[in-house]
């Protein structure tokens, strides 16, 4: 689908202009061309020179000359057969057929000489050529043998061309893909061997074959080709190694002339047949086997006269088949097994000569090459490019031109893909045609078609159906004014306006046309230096009407738009922006329009942004001076969209924004919408936003739509914006898009739209589809946010939640429903038709409202039985039929019921005895029944309540544990409210709830219980007081705070149990032990000197004094021991985790067992050990195997095991040694009250010294603790249990000591 366009032509006329130009090559460091002029008959000497395209005046560098006359005497000169330039030594070797091989030093040293001759064959070379990797040189001798030579000229292997090489290759074809091998039927000829063709070709000569050689290296320099004539009874195609050995031989072809060109890839030679009728383009395998040909379109006169001679030549990247004749060269493309007629360059008859001309492709850029003619060198420079109608709506057609020789093939791919080579339409023309150029679409399609002399315009209307060929409107005659040969472009400007480009040597004219009254008319010519094409006004481009594209890389603009008198110096413009030089292809939009659709807001006013996307030969892909991509193979833009396709073989989007904001998005196909896998090697065609479509050509050449989700949400967005409902909805119904975008793209406008939204889907089913799928997520932050511009993004929606229409007073907090509510309010108002809707709203609502819905199939059941069995249907249809079975009982509609019931898979013989025992019974027993057979125990309790079954009430109260909701029943009936409260308060104390069951005792005035209650509640307050209520003799109270103060000391509850002591049990001696043992020495000093027993004091309390004193003291010390020994550890183990972290992490995991050597430590996907070597121990989220370990709950424990252990060495010492600290500054905290009680006590004894020693003793562990926490917890990442940094408590010192 592609076009070879012309981008630069010049042309150099030698000063020696008598003299014939004899051979040329490439230079490719400077893309300067190397030629030779003669010898001639009358003139031996050789002229190499050297040709700087590039250059403004065309300078030509004099390399050497000298004097070759030819040693053989049947030749009346020498003549040129190959001329290779070596740019790393600036050699040039050139191999004449007189058999001297010549070397030329354009630098040559003090020792080296300039010109050397460094070989000679005596008897002659008849062709010669070097390999791909200018490593060998390959040389066929007059004498029928092949040398091999290296780049030091010497010989390496020899090969004698004989007869005897035709018995070498024994060709068996089975004829695949001929015409003699297809079924025929029953007849006659289908008896025949279909693999025996009807005439076998012989190998007779051509009456043009002048019995030359040529050869043709593979791309790769593997094998090589030699065609000749000499010592055969035919034309043969042999083929060697790069060793020299016979590889194969052609098998024998009929008229098979000297062309020869292995194609680089290496799959098929071309070669040359020339038939009686025709002249065909044949194709050899490697084993000399034919596989396929095209046909030249050549008349039987032009055979006779510039086609005699045809030689090929395929370019680097095998893309295109240069074809030369004697004034001519013609560029053919395959695609689709179709040979396409791309392109023909013309040389003036005065420059025709008798053989093929001169024709070299670059060795590099696979579209530039350079012929010569007598006295003439040329320099040709083309682009690949489809020429290819708006892709903005509503223009966008796809309407793409394919030109393939005198036929202009156009399809329009949104009305019907046609697979090439066939088209929609053809334009048949007068002769070959060199450009194409479209203009609009729909009805106003215009077409302009440029041939060699003439300009053809066309109207396509592609509204009318069937759509009818192209009407012809005018054509332009330019044969007569030879300004206008050799016209290269023509480019559209607009409906009225052509622009026809020709190169002239270092600049270019732009020829200037008008359309009007069907007829083209001649408006002018403007020289523009250095231009390389016109870029027309696009969709998008509105500040200039069309862009100048500079040699330079330079975008200038017209500011004058069509005056084009002030242009004809070529000085005046006005730079847009400047690209790389070497572009393949460029594209210009004006995103400003773009901008303020995508900011959401139609006020506001955004700065106008050219952008030039432009691809160069090597895969750049820039926008303006910013360099986007490095791999692209093919881009179009729409008015949203940068669409290009990579060597990755992924297809990208790119928002359209300003140059610096353009995100290009990651090589993630599989999580990110604007990148998606595409075949190998598709290139791009045309884009259709309209109808979201993406045509794509493969490497073959067939065509592929894609809807990329990219382009589709686009779509989807923009009828959303237009308020265009149906479309937006049919949209993603067909594309499977997640149809909550409809209401997340702009909530509040779908929420006040939703009377609009259901009149334009109408269809019942498809709001039901709408309806069924609708979910909390907002898809357009989630899902499809990749697919937003940055503006999109950016654009504050409000949240439904805050601003609605006043459909509802009720607070909306889900999105489902508020979507459902809004639709029951729109759809009530069409019941008569929307009444499945209706239904559709209430079940879809999150959690489903199951019982509205089948409210309104019994509302329906009564009007309209028949409606009320397809409602019935849909509503089975949309939710679990069980629990619409379970929601219709709790309707208590027992024919409702029965409908639903004969939806289900239910056996009639267990629902209908069901249903008809709860027909018999009375109401509120029927209702009884159904809660409870549903399990809806409350309601059921009320229904009892109603019947005045008090028992029963009881009973299914005390099953069912409905306590709470009884009370609350009868809570105003005080006599079954106690009965209640009795079987609750049972219940409290069965289930251990001692305080509770307690609290209902007391309420009901059983203290006994009550005590009992709270005594095992550990409530000795409220136990005793009701002890004392019930009331229980002085020894029974006694025996009650005895057991009570022994279930305290057990809770290390010393304050309480010693307070029961005293107060119940008289025993103050016991209650003053029980202070001090709880620290508490100024109680046990009050009550020992209000009972009068001071005595007490020097026995008890100094004795607790010391007891206290002594277990303090050891604490402390433990406390201190063991920060002494775990900080240093700590530090230890941390330096050595900086220093070398994988002896520190070699812990020992595994029991400290080895690792072998062979053992890779990096962690992989497949991984089933716990994650990557450092991810492990410090649990930072690592690699993909990490995030996915599957560990037994076995393997767990063992691991929490080591962990808790903290063993020494291993790796969660340092976790265990953190936490063991942590543990050890609680614990200080804890004993700081006690321990400030312990040294006030010291101190109110007399006990001096010791309360200073234990205060000491404290403040030290205090500050030591203090200390080390920075250090500690300051690099606690070991272990996600790891506790923060604990808080030290100050301990206040007591100022009198």
């Amino acid at each position: 689908m592609r076009n070879l366009l012309s981008t630069h032509r010049s042309v150099l006329r030698d000063p020696d202009s008598g003299i014939p130009i004899t051979g040329s090559a490439w230079d490719v460091e400077s893309d300067s061309i190397i030629y030779t002029l003669g010898p001639t008959k009358n003139d031996a000497l050789i002229r190499l020179k050297r040709w700087r395209p590039n250059n403004d005046n065309h300078e030509i560098d004099c390399i050497a000359s000298w004097d070759a006359p030819c040693p053989l005497p049947d030749l009346d000169c020498d003549r040129v057969l190959s001329l290779q330039y070596f740019p790393d030594f600036s050699t040039t070797c050139i191999v004449l057929a007189g058999g001297d091989i010549i070397i030329v030093r354009e630098n040559a040293q003090p020792n080296e000489e300039k010109i050397e001759i460094m070989g000679s064959v005596d008897v002659g070379i008849s062709a010669a050529a070097w390999s791909p990797d200018e490593e060998l040189l390959a040389i066929t001798t007059r004498a029928d043998t092949l040398l091999y030579m290296t780049r030091d000229f010497s010989n390496t292997s020899d090969a004698t061309l004989t007869v005897e090489d035709l018995k070498s290759s024994k060709h068996v074809s089975v004829g695949w893909g001929k015409k003699e091998t297809q079924f025929k039927g029953k007849g006659a000829m289908a008896l025949r061997d279909p693999t025996m063709p009807e005439k076998v070709d012989e190998g007779a000569f051509s009456v043009h074959d002048d019995r030359s050689t040529t050869i043709s290296w593979r791309g790769d320099g593997a094998y090589v080709a030699v065609n000749s004539a000499q010592a055969s009874p035919r034309r043969v195609i042999r083929v060697y190694s790069r060793e020299g050995v016979l590889d194969g031989v052609s098998e024998p072809v009929d008229g098979l002339e000297g062309g020869l060109s292995w194609r680089p890839v290496g799959n098929l030679l071309a070669g040359i047949q020339r038939l009686e009728d025709r002249v065909d383009v044949v194709f050899f395998e490697r084993n000399g086997l034919r596989h396929g040909q095209f046909t030249l379109r050549l008349s039987k006169k032009d055979m006779k006269d510039w086609a005699s001679v045809i030689s090929l030549q395929w370019n680097i990247d095998s893309s295109v088949l240069a074809v030369s004749f004697k004034d001519r060269i013609q560029l053919w493309t395959m695609g689709n097994y179709h040979y396409y007629l791309k392109h023909e360059t013309r040389i003036p008859v005065s420059e025709a000569q008798s053989t093929t001309l001169s024709f070299v492709w670059h060795l590099e850029q696979p579209l530039l090459y350079t012929f010569t003619s007598n006295g003439s060198v040329h320099r040709v420079e083309f682009i690949s490019q489809v020429c290819a109608g708006p892709t903005s709506s509503p223009d966008d057609y796809g309407i793409v031109s394919v030109i393939d020789g005198k036929n202009v093939k156009l399809t329009a791919l949104r009305i019907a893909n046609v697979p090439p080579p066939m088209a929609l339409s053809e334009i048949q023309a007068e002769s070959n045609v060199t450009s194409t150029a479209v203009f609009g679409g729909g009805v106003e399609t215009k077409i302009a078609v440029l041939e060699e002399s003439s300009i053809s315009l066309y109207s396509w209307d592609l509204t009318a159906r069937p759509v009818q060929p192209p009407i012809l409107l005018t054509i332009k005659d330019l044969s007569a004014d030879p300004v206008y040969n050799n016209i290269q472009q023509i480019v559209y400007i607009d409906n009225e306006h052509l622009k026809l480009l020709k190169f002239e040597g270092p600049g270019c004219s732009v020829h200037n046309f008008s359309f009007a009254s069907s007829e083209i008319i001649y408006s002018g010519t403007t020289l523009m230096p250095h231009l390389r094409s016109i870029i027309p006004k696009t969709h998008t481009l509105n500040c200039y009407p069309y862009l100048f594209l500079e040699n330079s890389g330079a975008l200038s603009a017209d500011p004058s738009a069509f005056d084009l008198d002030q242009y004809s110096d070529g000085n005046i413009r006005t730079i847009v922006t400047v690209l790389p030089q070497r572009l393949q292809e460029i594209k210009v939009v004006d995103v400003s329009g773009d901008l303020s659709r995508l900011s959401g807001d139609a006020s506001t006013v955004l700065k106008s942004t050219t952008i030039a996307f432009g691809l160069t030969f090597n895969g750049s892909l820039f926008a303006n001076k910013r360099r986007l991509a490095k791999d692209c193979t093919s881009f179009v833009v729409t008015p949203v969209h940068l669409i290009y396709t990579t060597t990755q073989h992924l297809l990208k989007f790119v928002h359209l924004t300003t140059v610096d904001q353009l995100e290009v998005p990651l090589d993630t196909p599989e999580v990110d919408e604007r990148c998606r896998s595409v075949e190998r090697g598709a290139k791009l065609v045309t884009v259709m936003p309209s109808i979201s479509a993406l045509v794509l050509q493969m490497p073959r050449g067939n065509l592929e739509t894609i809807y990329p989700r990219a382009l589709v949400l686009d779509g989807i967005r923009q009828s959303l914006d237009e308020k265009r409902y149906k479309k937006a909805f049919l949209a993603c119904r067909t594309h499977r898009v997640d149809m909550n975008i409809l209401h997340d793209h702009a909530p509040e406008t779908f929420i006040s739209e939703a009377s609009m939204f259901v009149d334009q889907v109408a269809k019942v089913e498809h709001i039901d589809l709408f309806l069924s799928q609708l979910r909390e997520e907002n898809v357009v932050e989630t899902m499809y946010r990749e697919t937003k511009g940055r503006l999109e993004q950016a654009t504050n929606m409000t949240p439904i939640t805050k601003t609605l229409p006043a459909l509802s007073n009720r607070v909306r907090t889900s999105k489902v429903n508020t979507i459902c509510d809004t639709f029951l309010e729109v759809l009530r108002r069409r019941a008569s038709t929307n009444l499945q809707n209706i239904i559709t709203s209430h079940v879809c609502k999150t959690p489903p409202d199951l019982e509205a819905g089948l409210v309104e199939v019994s509302k329906l059941q009564k009007d309209n039985p028949e409606a009320a069995e397809k409602a019935v249907e849909h509503i089975c249809f949309l939710a679990d039929i069980n629990r619409l079975y379970d929601n219709a009982l709790g309707l208590y509609d027992l024919e409702l019921v029965l409908l639903v019931a004969q939806q289900s898979q239910k056996d009639p013989r267990e629902y209908l005895p069901f249903l008809q025992n709860l027909q018999e019974m009375q109401v509120l027993r029927r209702q009884f029944t159904i809660d409870n057979y549903l399990g809806r125990y409350t309601k059921a309790l009320k229904h009892l309540q109603a019947m005045n079954e008090f028992e029963e009430f009881q009973s299914y109260v005390t099953r069912h544990s409905l306590y709470a909701d009884a009370l609350h029943m009868y809570r105003r009936q005080e006599d079954q409210y106690r009965a209640i409260m009795a079987l609750y308060a049972d219940y409290l104390l069965r289930e251990a709830k001692y305080r509770e069951s307690g609290i209902a005792f007391e309420y009901l005035r059983n203290y006994a219980s009550a005590s009992e209650a709270y005594r095992l509640a550990h409530l000795w307050k409220e136990s005793l007081s009701c002890a004392k209520l019930v009331p229980l003799s002085d020894k029974s109270v006694q025996s009650l705070a005895r057991a009570i103060a022994a279930s305290l000391l057990e809770l290390k509850d010393y304050a309480s149990a010693a307070t029961i002591y005293s107060d119940y049990l008289h025993d103050i001696e016991s209650a003053a032990r029980l202070f001090c043992k709880g620290y508490f020495f100024a109680d046990a000093i009050r009550i020992l000197s209000h009972s009068n027993r001071s005595d007490l004091i020097d026995t008890t309390v100094d004795a607790g004094l010391v007891e206290g004193m002594a277990t303090m003291i050891e604490l402390l010390a433990e406390c201190k021991a063991q920060l002494n020994a775990q900080v240093p550890r700590l530090r230890e183990l941390r330096i050595k985790k900086a220093e070398e972290p994988l002896a520190f992490y070699d812990g020992d995991v595994n029991e400290s067992a080895d690792i072998p050597d062979d053992v890779s430590l990096v962690g992989t996907e497949a991984s089933t050990t716990g994650g990557s070597l450092f991810t492990r121990y410090t649990n930072r989220t690592g690699t993909v195997g990490t995030n996915a370990t599957r560990q037994t709950s076995k393997n767990k424990r063992r691991e929490e095991r080591k962990r808790a252990r903290g063993k020494k060495g291993s790796v969660y010492e340092e976790e265990y040694l953190v936490n063991s600290v942590g543990r050890l500054i609680e614990r200080v905290n804890t004993v700081g009250e006690e321990m400030g009680r312990l040294v006030v006590g010291l101190m109110r004894r007399g006990m001096r010294e010791r309360a200073k020693a234990v205060e000491d003793a404290m403040l030290e562990v205090v500050r030591s603790c203090g200390e080390c926490i920075g250090e500690v917890f300051a690099q606690n990442d070991t272990s996600e249990n790891g506790q923060e940094a604990p808080e030290v408590k100050n301990f206040d010192k007591l100022s009198i000591l």
